[in-house]
C-alpha cells in the first residue's frame, strides 16, 4: 500500500518552510502552548465534533473528542479539534434537512481551509451522518466516521420503550383517552435515559449503519451503545486508525466504489431502514460521483432481493438497539448477509482490509433479534419505490411498516395544504372523515416545507382514534421520522411546491396506492388534470435573503437526493488547495 512521507502532507504546506508565513503558522501554535514536537514530522488530524450544549444525541461527544485525541497522540498524530453546527434532530426548526448540505459545506471548507491531513467525523444524530460524510468525500482526504451509538433502553412500569415509536403509539392513546395526563408526564421522563441516538432503528440507527456498510466505520461502531465502555474505546481506536490511514494515503476515492453503496443499500433493507436513508444514500452516492451514484430504482431491485432480518421497532415489533448489539451488531447481520451471498465482500474499507477480512469471527448470538435470511421479519426490503401519474418522479413507502391490510388500497383523498391546517382537522372530533380517506399532506417538500419537514406521518384523525383506528393511507411530500410508522407515502416529487400534480389534487379525487405493483395513481384524466395547471397559482416564495434563499435556490428535489445543484461532483473535481501567502 502507498506510504506517504512528511513533506507530502498537506499540513507541512503550513508548517515545514523556512520562510515567514511559516513563521506565522509555527509562532501562533506556540501561542497556543504547543511546540515543534507536537508538529513536526506529523500528520494534523480534523476531530469534526457536532456536540453541542442543545443536541441529546452528543452530550457524551466532549468526553469521546477527548478519546480520540488519545488515539491520534498514541499513533504520533497531532490532534486538532474543530467544531461543526450540530443539528438536533428535535430542536432545530422547521428541519435539520434544512441544514444538512451546511454541515456538508462547512465540513469540507473546514478541512480544505486547515493544515489537515485526514479527519476523524463524529456524528450520529440523523442529519450530522450524511453532512459530515457528503463534506468530507467532496474534500477528498482519508476520513474515517465516529458514530454516536444508540442510547439505553426506555423503561415505563416494566415495559420498555422506544423513542419516537413509542412517543407516537402513546400519544394516540392519550388522544383517544386511554391513559392520564399523569401517565404521559412519567413516559416524558422514562423514554429517553441516556447520551445517545434514538435506539429504535429510526433514521439516525439507520445512517449509522449505512456509514458501516459503506465501509466507513470500524467494524462493528455503528451498534455500541452510547454509554457502553465499549463505546469509548472504539474512539480511541478512531484516533489511531485514522493517522495509518493519513500514511497510507487511503482516501474516499481510493476506497469507495459502486461495491461499497450498494453494500450499504443491502445493509439499510436489512435492518429495516428508514425511509431518509435514500435522500441521504443518493446524495452521498452522487458526492461520489460517477458509477457510484444510486438511484431510487437501484432501492427498490435491492429491496425485492434483501429481506428485513432485523427485528428492530419499527419494523419489528419487540427490540431496540441494545438488544441488536447484544445479538451480534451489525457485524453479525452484515456476516448474515455475507453468507447469502448478498454482500460485495471484496469492496474496501477504512480498515485496509475488504468487508470479508472484517466479518471473520462474526456471529448472531439472538436469531430473534438478528434472524436468519429463511425467517426474516419481512420478506422484501423496508422500502419501495412507487411511481405513476400522482409521483412521476417516484415516492417512498417503508412497507415493513405498514399495515398489510393498505398495501393495496383505493379511497378519496381528503386534501390539506399546509400543515396548521392539518392538525387543527385532525384534533376536531366531527371532521368528516372515514379510515378509507387518504389524507393528502402537501407544500411540505424541500422547497415548500421550507427543507423538507418530517411532517409525513399525518396524524390519524381524532375521530377515527377513538373508533380504534391505528393506520391508514397517507400521502405527502414531506419526510416521516425514521422512527415512526404507519402507511404513509413520502418524499412524492415533483413536490407541490413546484408545480409537481401533487398540488393539482382535490379533496374527494380517487387514489389507488398498490405497494406490491409499485404505483400510485390520481384518477383524474389527462385533460382535467391540464386544466387544473393552467388554474395552479404557485406560493409566494419562501425567503428573500440570507440561507434560505439560497437554499431555494439551490435544492434538488427528493429523488435526486436534496443537494444543492452545485455541490454535487466527481472525485478529482477541480478543486484547487487554497493558496498560502
Amino acid at each position: 500500500m502507498t506510504r506517504v512521507t512528511y513533506d507530502q502532507l498537506r499540513s507541512a504546506r503550513w508548517f515545514a518552510p523556512d520562510d515567514l508565513r511559516s513563521f506565522g503558522h509555527r509562532s501562533r501554535a506556540m501561542q497556543m502552548g504547543y511546540d515543534h514536537a507536537d508538529w513536526q514530522g506529523k500528520p494534523v488530524i480534523a476531530i469534526v465534533n457536532t456536540w453541542s450544549d442543545i443536541n441529546q444525541c452528543h452530550s457524551h461527544f466532549r468526553e469521546r473528542a477527548e478519546e480520540v485525541k488519545r488515539g491520534i497522540l498514541q499513533a504520533g498524530g497531532f490532534p486538532v479539534e474543530l467544531p461543526a453546527i450540530s443539528l438536533s434532530e428535535p430542536f432545530v426548526k422547521p428541519s435539520t434537512m434544512l441544514y444538512r448540505n451546511l454541515l456538508a459545506i462547512e465540513t469540507e471548507e473546514l478541512l480544505r481551509s486547515h493544515p489537515i491531513d485526514g479527519a476523524v467525523l463524529m456524528g450520529g444524530c440523523d442529519k450530522t451522518t450524511p453532512g459530515l460524510l457528503m463534506g468530507a468525500i467532496t474534500m477528498g482526504l482519508p476520513c474515517i466516521y465516529l458514530p454516536a451509538g444508540p442510547m439505553l433502553r426506555g423503561n415505563w412500569k416494566g415495559q420498555v420503550l422506544g423513542s419516537g415509536s413509542d412517543s407516537w403509539k402513546y400519544w394516540d392513546e392519550r388522544r383517544a383517552g386511554k391513559i392520564t395526563e399523569a401517565q404521559w408526564m412519567e413516559i416524558e421522563g422514562s423514554i429517553a435515559r441516556s447520551a445517545g441516538t434514538c435506539m429504535v432503528m429510526g433514521t439516525a440507527a439507520t445512517m449509522m449503519g449505512i456509514a458501516e456498510g459503506m465501509g466507513m466505520t470500524l467494524p462493528g461502531a455503528s451498534s455500541i451503545p452510547a454509554v457502553d465502555s465499549n463505546h469509548q474505546r472504539m474512539a480511541t481506536q478512531c484516533g489511531r486508525r485514522i493517522v495509518e490511514m493519513v500514511w497510507q494515503d487511503l482516501t474516499p476515492a481510493k476506497l469507495l466504489t459502486r461495491k461499497n453503496f450498494e453494500n450499504a443499500i443491502t445493509v439499510a433493507m436489512a435492518e429495516g431502514c428508514s425511509t431518509n436513508a435514500i435522500i441521504h444514500l443518493v446524495a452521498m452516492s452522487r458526492r461520489a460521483g460517477g458509477e457510484c451514484a444510486v438511484s431510487l430504482d437501484d432501492f427498490d431491485a435491492f429491496s425485492r432481493k434483501v429481506p428485513v432480518i432485523a427485528n428492530i421497532r419499527p419494523s419489528g415489533q419487540k427490540y431496540l438497539m441494545e438488544d441488536f448489539y447484544y445479538a451480534g451488531g451489525m457485524r453479525a447481520l452484515m456476516k448474515t448477509l455475507a453468507d447469502g451471498g448478498l454482500l460485495h465482500l471484496d469492496a474496501m474499507t477504512v480498515t485496509g482490509r475488504t468487508v470479508r477480512d472484517n466479518l471473520e469471527g462474526a456471529e448472531v448470538y439472538d436469531t430473534d433479534v438478528i434472524r436468519p435470511l429463511s425467517n426474516p421479519i419481512y420478506r422484501e426490503g423496508a422500502l419501495a419505490v412507487l411511481r405513476g401519474n400522482l409521483a412521476p418522479d417516484g415516492c417512498v413507502i417503508k412497507p415493513s411498516a405498514c399495515s398489510p391490510d393498505l398495501l393495496k388500497h383505493s379511497g378519496p383523498a381528503l386534501v390539506f395544504d399546509d400543515y396548521e391546517a392539518m392538525k387543527k382537522a385532525v384534533d376536531d372530533p366531527n371532521l368528516d372523515v372515514t379510515k378509507d380517506h387518504v389524507l393528502v399532506l402537501r407544500n411540505a417538500g424541500p422547497q415548500g416545507g421550507p427543507g423538507m419537514p418530517e411532517w409525513g406521518m399525518l396524524p390519524i384523525p381524532v375521530k377515527l382514534v377513538k373508533q380504534g383506528v391505528r393506520d391508514m393511507m397517507r400521502i405527502s411530500d414531506a419526510r416521516m421520522s425514521g422512527t415512526s410508522y404507519g402507511a404513509c407515502v413520502l418524499h412524492v416529487a415533483p413536490e407541490a411546491y413546484v408545480g409537481g400534480n401533487l398540488a393539482l389534487v382535490k379533496t374527494g379525487d380517487t387514489i389507488t396506492v398498490d405497494v406490491p405493483g409499485r404505483s400510485i395513481r390520481l384518477h383524474v384524466t389527462d385533460e382535467e388534470l391540464a386544466k387544473r395547471r393552467a388554474a395552479w397559482q404557485p406560493l409566494p416564495r419562501r425567503f428573500e435573503r440570507g440561507y434560505g434563499y439560497m437554499f431555494t435556490q439551490h435544492i434538488l428535489q427528493a429523488d435526486t437526493g436534496c443537494d444543492f445543484d452545485y455541490l454535487e461532483t466527481t472525485f478529482g473535481a477541480p478543486v484547487d488547495e487554497p493558496a498560502i501567502y
